[in-house]
């Protein structure tokens, strides 16, 4: 048998000769048999595979294997548990109180409410006579049904239109720069934090049609005073007249405040167009006051559906309940006349009028604003 030495490095010295034990050993080296191939293969598939672990095990990479993928997957949702817990157990925390007050004094009493409508109950009677639908089919049948109904519509289209356009006209001229504007602005806000009676009182002897103050002032243009108490349609338009007197520094301070935010640069654009001050408050400061608008229109048409101070310090829903709305007609049956149950159930009409509003209102009217 031949031995074949391979020279060593040129750098080393001594070094034991590398051995091949035959010619065919040496030409299945050099000519890339197919065993050296398949070797050779294993091998440079295999590398990448090791480099890859060898990264995971030094620098905390991905895993590569299945069951590591799941390990990471089930630690990453015991995370999100846990944080989100840590989320519900701060919204208790912090919402816990505001919401266990409205579930004891707002959501608890409607639903008494509803319960009551379906009674027959006496205010101070111990018994109560289950009726189920018996006072909504009474209400709805009763004579006067439509004079409430009619006198409500009436009542709310005259203070809430007329409140909303007043009180605009009322804030465009606190928004020019006039002297004293400060003290005019306190002073046509003051009305809204009166109480409703107090003021329903101080206008009660305004109105008197002998000595009030109203009388006086009609008499300087040669006007007889009307007989507000007794005379229709005056009682109903002398309600309308202080409501609106109380509630218009309110829409109008609101409606300063969206003045304030348009955009100077666009008047002054407009401005420069040529646009009168009509022109621009039209095309550019009408529209961005819409969401002002929707706000107030909301807002204003709840607080009327729901007025009773002004009325029961002034006409008590007289004469002959001209001005008696739906509101004061659920004061009326349950502290007047006794009747509770069928109060809680005119109570809950009113309930599902005002949620049908607002639910209109925030379905087509909510389209109309535009929010800059």
């Amino acid at each position: 048998m031949t031995t074949v030495f391979t020279p060593g490095s040129p750098g080393s010295s001594g070094a034991p000769p590398r051995a091949s034990s035959s010619p065919a050993a040496a030409d299945d080296t050099s000519a890339g048999s197919p065993a050296a191939d398949h070797s050779a293969t294993v091998t440079s598939a295999a590398e990448p595979a090791a480099r890859q672990a060898g990264a995971d095990a030094t620098t905390g990479g991905p895993p590569s294997g299945p069951a590591d993928r799941e390990v990471q997957a089930l630690r990453r949702s015991r995370l999100g548990a846990r944080r989100r817990r840590r989320n519900l157990l701060w919204a208790l925390l912090l919402a816990g109180p505001n919401v266990l007050l409205l579930l004891v004094f707002v959501y608890r009493p409607l639903l008494q409410s509803f319960y009551l409508s379906t009674l027959q109950w006496n205010l101070g009677s111990p018994v109560a006579r289950p009726v189920g639908l018996g006072n909504y089919v009474e209400w709805f049948t009763a004579p006067t049904t439509g004079r409430i109904v009619t006198t409500t519509l009436v009542f709310t289209l005259a203070t809430v239109g007329g409140a909303m356009v007043l009180g605009l006209g009322l804030a465009l001229l606190l928004n020019r720069r006039l002297r004293g504007r400060g003290v005019a602005r306190t002073v046509a806000f003051a009305p809204y934090v009166l109480s409703g009676f107090a003021v329903g009182i101080l206008w009660l002897f305004m109105f008197d049609p002998r000595y009030g103050l109203v009388q006086e002032l009609l008499g300087w243009i040669g006007v007889a005073s009307p007989q507000w108490y007794t005379q229709r349609p005056w009682p109903l338009v002398m309600i309308v007249v202080v409501y609106l007197w109380k509630n218009l520094g309110y829409v109008a301070l609101i409606y300063l405040a969206g003045l304030q935010s348009v955009p100077q640069d666009l008047k002054d654009a407009a401005a420069l167009d040529g646009a009168s001050s009509a022109r621009t408050l039209r095309s550019i400061v009408l529209p961005l006051l819409t969401p002002t608008t929707f706000f107030l229109l909301v807002t204003m048409l709840l607080a009327s559906l729901q007025s009773f101070d002004i009325i029961k310090a002034m006409t008590q829903g007289g004469p002959l309940g001209s001005t008696t709305t739906l509101m004061y007609s659920i004061y009326e049956e349950s502290f007047v006349n006794g009747r509770a149950g069928y109060a809680s159930a005119v109570a809950t009409v009113l309930f599902l009028v005002l949620l049908a509003v607002t639910g209109v209102q925030m379905r087509f009217v909510q389209r109309k604003v535009h929010y800059a």
